[in-house]
């Protein structure tokens, strides 16, 4: 990015991928807070948690079909790459400012990863109360006890704590004048005219309608597991 009047405004984010990263941002905070509310939040704690095990088939799903830069083909770095990041010795062709550079994309899929063991605990948990996950009848009772200890210990401090470091590497690309939220909200970026934007035409955000609908009717059929 030699001059600034080479660049131009690229779509980066589709809009399926920026529906789904505001989606499960109101539902990670709306569970820990019904979480820590107890008693009859927990209902709304179950169906956020369900909802947030759709959303994230959907990303997987979305990873493999989504926009160029939403597939984890993008940013899935060999260990040399990774190094080159961290040496700043950057390359053409790397496109490392565009998608999830190197440190993004470790925060995404271990993002990603905890969530989905949460989601997987809590649907086999049982609190020994009132509340019991929809799959917990399908498990033994030391796995669901286990499954619980996980899902209210290390589980839920790994997400806050993955929040975190996400809300402070916002605020410090902030500070050096990158604004990843308003990427994240309008889908584009101001980038070299030869990147390669993602496809985000009727066509795929058809094809993305069809697969949360089909995340969410599975979420659904989990639910009914439950009585």
């Amino acid at each position: 990015m030699s001059e600034s009047s080479e660049l131009r405004a690229v779509r980066v984010w589709d809009l399926p991928t920026r529906l789904f990263h505001w989606a499960l941002a109101l539902c990670v905070v709306g569970l820990v807070i019904t979480g820590k509310i107890g008693g009859n939040a927990i209902e709304w704690h179950v169906r956020l948690g369900l909802t947030t095990g759709a959303l994230l088939v959907f990303r997987l799903l979305w990873g493999i079909f989504g926009g160029r830069w939403s597939r984890f083909g993008s940013f899935i770095y060999a260990p040399g790459t990774v190094l080159r990041y961290l040496r700043r010795d950057h390359r053409d062709g790397d496109h490392f400012e565009v998608g999830h550079n190197p440190l993004g994309a470790f925060s995404v899929f271990a993002m990603i990863g905890v969530l989905v063991i949460q989601v997987a605990t809590g649907l086999v948990a049982d609190d020994e109360i009132a509340t019991t996950g929809p799959l917990n009848r399908f498990v033994a009772t030391d796995t669901g006890l286990a499954a619980t200890g996980w899902h209210k210990g290390w589980g839920q401090w790994l997400i806050i704590g993955l929040v975190v470091l996400h809300v402070g590497a916002i605020v410090v690309y902030r500070l050096r004048g990158i604004g990843l939220v308003s990427a994240m909200w309008r889908g584009d970026k101001l980038l070299p005219a030869a990147v390669p934007p993602s496809a985000d035409s009727v066509r795929e955000r058809l094809l993305a309608l069809v697969l949360i609908t089909l995340c969410a009717a599975g979420a659904v059929f989990v639910a009914r597991l439950g009585g």
